[in-house]
């Protein structure tokens, strides 16, 4: 079975909506792990006076995430799943933060146009059929001097972490999809994680993105050598 791209992927997602809090709360530190990441983005003063765009911001897990680093932060969260951004949107939020239903590819046909003092996205560009144009997207709606913080499944290369992590899909994750009927999508996951660029070919993707300042930087227990957070700057 090949990846989901597009509307099949946004369908996928819509469909898994229901469910999809119930099993990233049940990953440990998958909470914890964001949190890391967008204390990562380093927004000054509480994030007073920052307008910062949640770019694939799910069900608003990666949003509350931004919240805990940068509590005076305007926040626009953006999703192509409208699934997705129906659960976000049922949940108790200040008035600074909003939601946007749009793919990365069509935010500025959706008014996301910035500029943001600073991007956070968590668990999206591996799910871009063409990342380096989201990238190019990103860059174009940040000021310069904006920083982005990417969390991200990107394996660190050795052969233990992709035995690690299909471990641990095949243990908890693909059977967590068939009992939820939402197979198809958690399969892409598995695969797109092992598909996708190692830590240090996203590093470098960032780096021919115009992008400054590259830094990859771990997550422990579990994940570390699976998960990263990569922060750099619009010059």
């Amino acid at each position: 079975m090949g990846l989901l791209e597009d509307a099949e992927l946004a369908g996928a997602f819509d469909r898994a909506a229901r469910t999809y809090d119930r099993m990233t709360s049940a990953s440990p530190g998958y909470h914890r792990h964001l949190r890391r990441s967008a204390r990562r983005l380093a927004l000054p003063a509480d994030g007073a006076d920052q307008h910062v765009l949640d770019l694939g911001c799910g069900t608003g897990a990666s949003t509350a995430a931004l919240l805990r680093a940068a509590p005076r932060a305007s926040v626009t969260g953006v999703d192509a799943s409208a699934g997705m951004l129906a659960r976000a949107r049922s949940k108790r939020w200040p008035g600074r933060v909003t939601f946007v239903h749009a793919p990365v590819e069509g935010m500025a046909e959706a008014g996301v146009t910035g500029p943001y003092d600073a991007v956070f996205a968590a668990y999206l560009f591996r799910n871009l059929a063409d990342p380096d144009a989201g990238l190019a997207a990103v860059r174009d709606v940040l000021r310069p001097g904006g920083r982005l913080a990417v969390h991200e499944y990107a394996l660190g290369g050795r052969p233990v972490d992709r035995a690690v992590w299909s471990a641990v899909m095949a243990a908890v994750v693909l059977p967590w999809g068939r009992r939820h009927g939402d197979e198809a999508l958690y399969r892409h996951l598995w695969r797109s994680v092992l598909d996708f660029d190692t830590a240090g070919a996203f590093a470098r993707r960032l780096r021919r993105a115009g992008f400054t300042g590259v830094r990859t930087l771990p997550q422990p227990g579990w994940q570390t050598g699976i998960t990263h957070t990569f922060v750099a700057t619009r010059p």
